[in-house]
């Protein structure tokens, strides 16, 4: 007897197949790493491992990166006064200028620089030695006065001295939080109504076709703009409703698309005569062979919510004051420039363009590897 005639042979599942097809590209192969780097960061700073002090205030205002060097003691006492100083070059007697150069003489002639606060413009906080001395009699601790706040850090700091890369990494937290969640949202809408209206077809698909009719017809921004303004509400779960309500369009059309192919097959037609019900039907057998496809437009939308919650929150229909994330950075940053700081700009754009470069390789090689017949 042959041995190898005895062995039963098993031929490799779908998913199996998809693995080996995604290890043979290298490209995807390094998108997936810097994804699951970017998801790894994302847990370690859910847990508080790292970034847990993202808004400690451990440098100065506006502090340089460190291959740039510290910015003098001239530099920082008038750096949100020198927009001021520009405005009205022939003025010799611009008052601003006048307090803002009072203060700073008062300043250097014998004041604690400890209580003497400054603003972006230069002014001093005028209540500042009476809070100091109502929390030394409360027995709270002055941080800000018993912290020696850095004149550079890393990647440089924000208006308050927050490091810009514990604030990158807190904001990467806030931003692919919502861009999964809502994704995740969006499919399974999508994947419902478009399984129900394929497999019922008749009336049940003209009333689906109807409702992705009006949604599709309003242009996209507009439409989570609008379902901003209806919420009037900011935060994570209000961010994740308005993307994941909004963008099941794309996943419905595709999977109504694939019920309408699959219902009359053959495997499907024995199910329904042994008697199997309409949804053991929709989700037991005919789900599981298109299952590649909601997979690959979850990823798509991952990559589309991220950059949506950038959006938002740029356009200030993000998340909260407060907390961190890649929208509300870039918010920020349009401020900074017009006083040549230009670092957490950089920083917020640079890890959003690489994650984003690298979730859509991976979704390529994904879908490729998923549907060879697609290449």
């Amino acid at each position: 007897m042959n041995p190898f005639l005895d062995t039963p042979q098993t031929s490799p599942g779908l998913w199996a197949l998809a693995w080996r097809r995604l290890r043979a590209d290298r490209m995807a192969m390094v998108a997936l790493a810097v994804v699951a780097w970017f998801l790894l960061t994302l847990l370690l700073s859910a847990a508080g491992f790292i970034a847990k002090d993202w808004d400690a205030e451990i440098g100065v205002n506006y502090a340089p990166p460190t291959f740039m060097g510290a910015q003098s003691a001239e530099e920082r006492g008038v750096q949100g006064m020198h927009a001021a100083e520009v405005a009205t070059p022939d003025n010799p007697r611009d008052p601003l200028r006048d307090i803002i150069r009072q203060l700073r003489a008062e300043r250097e002639g014998g004041a604690n620089p400890a209580l003497v606060q400054f603003d972006d413009y230069g002014i001093a906080d005028p209540l500042a030695a009476e809070i100091a001395e109502i929390r030394a009699a409360q027995g709270q601790r002055n941080t800000t006065a018993a912290i020696e706040k850095r004149a550079t850090l890393p990647l440089g700091a924000d208006k308050w001295g927050h490091d810009i890369i514990q604030k990158t990494i807190k904001g990467s937290e806030t931003s692919i939080v919502v861009g999964l969640t809502a994704a995740l949202l969006a499919t399974v809408l999508g994947t419902l109504f478009g399984a129900v209206a394929g497999y019922y077809g008749k009336w049940v698909d003209d009333c689906f076709n109807w409702f992705y009719s009006v949604f599709t017809s309003v242009p996209y921004l507009l439409l989570i703009l609008a379902v901003a303004a209806v919420l009037q509400q900011k935060g994570v779960l209000t961010i994740v409703l308005i993307l994941g309500l909004t963008g099941w369009t794309g996943v419905f059309r595709l999977i109504r698309a694939e019920y309408i192919k699959h219902k009359n097959r053959e495997y499907v037609l024995a199910a329904d005569a042994i008697g199997a019900s309409d949804l053991r039907k929709m989700f037991i057998h005919i789900f599981p062979n298109i299952s590649h496809v909601s997979l690959v437009q979850m990823s798509i939308l991952t990559v589309a919510f991220i950059k949506s919650e950038v959006i938002l929150s740029f356009l200030g229909f993000g998340v909260p004051v407060g907390m961190a994330s890649w929208g509300s950075m870039l918010n920020e940053a349009q401020n900074e420039l017009i006083l040549g700081k230009w670092w957490q700009l950089a920083a917020a754009s640079a890890a959003m363009a690489v994650l984003v470069t690298a979730f859509s390789l991976f979704t390529d090689a994904l879908r490729d590897a998923l549907d060879p017949k697609l290449k």
